[in-house]
C-alpha cells in the first residue's frame, strides 16, 4: 500500500494558544485560530475559560479547571509540539500559574503574552487579584507582551493617556523582565493610533490614521496571535509585528458589520484577497 503524502510542510509556525474562547467569534481562541490560519500557521489550543458573548458583552464566564488546561497544553506539546506560545484570557491566579509552568517546561518557545483584563464591552476577565501574578510570573516569560493603555496602568501603577506615557510604562515593564513589549495606542486620544515597539535596543513606532469605526471587537487577540504567528514562522520580532500590524489594520478595515454593538473584523481577508 502506498503512503499518503505528508502535508505537514504546507504550515509553516505551530502555534499553541491559551485562552478563553468567545461564542460569537470575534475575539479569545475562535479569533487567535482564525488569525493563525490565515496567516499561514497552524493553531492548536488550550481553552482556559467559556465565554458567554456577542458583539453586546460578556454576560457570562465559565472557568475550565487548570489542570484540564495544562492537560490540553501538554498534549499538544507531546505530540504535535509548538514554535510559539500566545495567551489570553486567564482569569485568576490559579490559571495565571498553571500557564506559567506550562511556558517555563518549553524556555525554548518563544511566548507573546496578551495580558486581557477587560472585554470590549467592559466585562472584567482577570480577578484584581491576579494581575499581581501576571506581573511577577507572566511578563518575565514573555518575549513580547502587549497590553494597550489601560493594562498598562493597572501593571505599572503609571499614567497611560499620551505616546510619552505609553513609552515609560514600556520601559516600567521591560523592568519587570519583558524582553520586549508592543504598547498599544488605541485608547490614547488623536486623529492617528500609535504603537511602540520598545525592546533594550531600541524603539520602533507604527503609525496610521485612526479608523472610525465601532468595529473592533477582537483586535487586540488578533495583533498578538499575528505576532506570535511571525515568530513562530521564523520572522525577526519587527517583521512579526509589521506584519501583524498591517494584518489588522486591513482586518478593521473589512470588517463584515456583524452585531449590533463592538463587530468583528474580516479575519479571512488575506486569504480572499
Amino acid at each position: 500500500m502506498t503512503q499518503a503524502p505528508s502535508h505537514a510542510s504546507a504550515f509553516r509556525g505551530r502555534v499553541l494558544v491559551l485562552a478563553g474562547s468567545d461564542s460569537g467569534g470575534g475575539a479569545g481562541i475562535q479569533a487567535d485560530i482564525k488569525t493563525i490560519t490565515a496567516l499561514g500557521g497552524y493553531a492548536a489550543t488550550a481553552i482556559t475559560a467559556v465565554t458567554v458573548q456577542n458583539t453586546l458583552g460578556v454576560t457570562g464566564v465559565h472557568p475550565i479547571p487548570p489542570d484540564i488546561v495544562e492537560a490540553q497544553a501538554r498534549a499538544v506539546l507531546d505530540d504535535i509540539g509548538a514554535d510559539a506560545f500566545k495567551t489570553g484570557m486567564l482569569g485568576d491566579v490559579a490559571m495565571v500559574e498553571t500557564v506559567v509552568r506550562v511556558l517555563a517546561s518549553a524556555p525554548q518557545v518563544p511566548a507573546v503574552v496578551d495580558p486581557v483584563m477587560i472585554a470590549k464591552g467592559g466585562a472584567s476577565l482577570l480577578a484584581k487579584a491576579a494581575i499581581g501574578a501576571v506581573r511577577t510570573l507572566m511578563i518575565p516569560r514573555a518575549a513580547l507582551l502587549t497590553p494597550n493603555a489601560p493594562e498598562a496602568a493597572a501593571l505599572t501603577g503609571l499614567t497611560v493617556e499620551t505616546t510619552d506615557d505609553l513609552r515609560r510604562a514600556g520601559e516600567a515593564l521591560l523592568a519587570l523582565g519583558a524582553q520586549a513589549v508592543l504598547m498599544k495606542g488605541g485608547h490614547v486620544s488623536g486623529d492617528r493610533v500609535i504603537d511602540l515597539l520598545i525592546t533594550p535596543q531600541g524603539e520602533t513606532s507604527f503609525e496610521g490614521e485612526r479608523i472610525d469605526t465601532r468595529h473592533t471587537h477582537g483586535t487586540g487577540c488578533t495583533l498578538a496571535s499575528a505576532c506570535a504567528t511571525g515568530l513562530a514562522q521564523g520572522l525577526s520580532l519587527t517583521e512579526s509585528v509589521a506584519r501583524a500590524w498591517n494584518y489588522v489594520h486591513e482586518a478593521m478595515l473589512r470588517a463584515p458589520g456583524f452585531g449590533a454593538g463592538h463587530g468583528p473584523l474580516d479575519h479571512g481577508w488575506m486569504v480572499r484577497k
